[in-house]
């Protein structure tokens, strides 16, 4: 409706302008009335009809310019909004896995009578119980940018994600079954409940850890010398600490 108004000013546009100029060349050609003192009233208005035609023409030729304008800033605009399309769905393609996330997560353990969320069911009724455990925050891509050039190494920001992921991963099987009711556990699973409880000390009293026994029971990390060195990564910046006893070495998540 609106490119019909518009059409339709336009149309009327010209049909005055033309209007006017058919009006000059019917006076130009009259031009030699104006000899006689009687025409003198003709040739003033042939006058203004030319000074009306001439600042109206100014005023199209400035509106034209202005428009001109405006289409060039609306093709830089669209040209701009373009780029940052492809920019965000490149982004949205190419989203990276390892996200900064919260450092805990929450597990609900439900019993008997209720239904069964991450835990097993318990032999009790009991109200409804959460269990946090707490996992390692990913490596921000600027923590990771200072950490000095001679730890990293040839290890990738990737990598070292990996390995938090790992890591958190093998803490939270093992705490699933530290908060699992003994009861109702298996046999491999009770076997792993002794070794938890006697990994324990007062030095690690309320505190999230693993051995490395727990990552290669939990995952698939093999514990080689670029493992270590992540590790060395994630002391750096304050994701895990060691304590060392004189078989044991513990890696308490900070």
């Amino acid at each position: 409706m609106m490119k019909d108004m518009g059409s339709s000013g336009l149309e009327d546009l010209c049909s005055h302008i033309n209007e006017k100029i058919s009006n000059i060349k019917k006076c130009i050609l009259l031009r030699d009335i104006g000899e006689h003192e009687s025409c003198k009233s003709v040739l003033c208005r042939i006058q203004h009809e030319v000074v009306l035609v001439h600042d109206l023409l100014n005023t199209m030729e400035a509106e034209v310019k202005q428009q001109e304008k405006l289409k060039d800033l609306l093709k830089e605009i669209q040209k701009a909004a373009e780029k940052d399309q492809k920019e965000a769905q490149h982004l949205l393609e190419h989203i990276p896995p390892y996200l900064p996330k919260p450092a805990q997560n929450c597990i609900t353990v439900k019993h008997e009578g209720q239904t069964k969320a991450v835990e097993p069911k318990s032999t009790q009724k009991h109200s409804k119980e959460t269990k946090v455990i707490k996992e390692a925050a990913l490596i921000t891509a600027e923590e990771f940018e200072s950490v000095p050039v001679y730890m990293k190494g040839r290890i990738t920001y990737d990598q070292v994600n990996a390995v938090v992921q790992q890591m958190n991963k093998a803490v939270v099987e093992k705490y699933k079954i530290l908060y699992q009711p003994l009861k109702s556990m298996s046999a491999p699973a009770r076997s792993l409940y002794h070794r938890f409880i006697e990994e324990e000390t007062n030095d690690t009293k309320g505190a999230f850890f693993i051995v490395e026994a727990d990552i290669k029971e939990f995952t698939r990390l093999k514990l080689d010398k670029r493992f270590h060195s992540i590790l060395n990564i994630l002391r750096h910046c304050q994701r895990v600490r060691e304590l060392r006893s004189s078989r044991l070495v513990r890696y308490i998540i900070c």
